[in-house]
């Protein structure tokens, strides 16, 4: 009896084709219409893995760690700069879910930087602040602003150290003016010291002391003074009675 045997059905080209273009693993240069291309590791189609992102339009370039077609992990952004003509290094650091989070440096401009933790495209936990003036923030920041403890020092060499909300001074806090040898210490609202005490310091090894040391303020008669404050304690509890 003849054995007769059924074809191998063929499965559909575009199945095949399909197949083949899934990105996975190692690629050359991927192109999206728009122009901005992409060379690195692939999973499922998304970028993942170690990769280097051009987008043509900013001309900005991401090399770094992706996960899921995100950028996630360690990474540097650059930027072309216009008057070089070459690209700058704008941020270095950790990334999550496309957004700068962990430890990174941000670059503003040529003297102006931030070193420190990031969340969610922010400077938010400790880090410190170099500005182009010469100015240096060091202390804990939330918001993109410095907020709670911190020190701001100035380029003349005088700092503030205490309290800060919403990128200015609140709470208790002392300014060191040693230019002139003093210290304020007290309490602020809004970058506006509202009350608090002024006390010669280090004015003898400062640069441009003032012309006359704040003079000592004492009670002439301070047992007095006491009494006096008692007695008036001890009628008002009297009267009360």
């Amino acid at each position: 009896m003849p054995i007769s045997k059924c074809p191998k059905k063929s499965e559909p080209l575009w199945k095949g084709w399909d197949q083949k273009s899934q990105k996975n693993g190692l690629r050359h240069q991927v192109y999206a219409v728009n122009g901005d291309h992409y060379v690195g590791e692939w999973k499922n189609n998304m970028k993942h893995g170690k990769g280097i992102q051009v987008w043509k339009k900013k001309g900005a370039i991401y090399e770094g760690d992706w996960k899921f077609g995100k950028r996630d992990g360690y990474g540097t952004l650059s930027l072309p700069d216009r008057e070089t003509g070459k690209h700058r290094r704008v941020y270095s650091g950790w990334w999550r879910g496309n957004k700068k989070s962990g430890y990174g440096i941000q670059f503003f401009g040529p003297k102006e930087y931030y070193e420190g933790d990031w969340c969610g495209n922010q400077r938010s936990g400790w880090g410190r602040m170099y500005y182009s003036n010469g100015d240096i923030y060091e202390g804990r920041w939330c918001n993109d602003k410095p907020d709670g403890e911190g020190m701001l020092r100035l380029k003349n060499g005088n700092r503030y150290e205490g309290y800060w909300e919403r990128g200015m001074k609140n709470g208790l806090g002392r300014f060191f003016y040693l230019d002139h040898g003093q210290l304020f210490e007290g309490f602020w609202v809004d970058n506006v010291a509202k009350c608090g005490t002024m006390i010669d310091f280090g004015r003898d090894e400062a640069p441009e002391p003032t012309k006359f040391p704040i003079p000592e303020v004492k009670i002439l008669d301070p047992d007095g003074v006491l009494e006096e404050a008692l007695t008036m304690f001890k009628k008002t509890e009297e009267e009360g009675d």
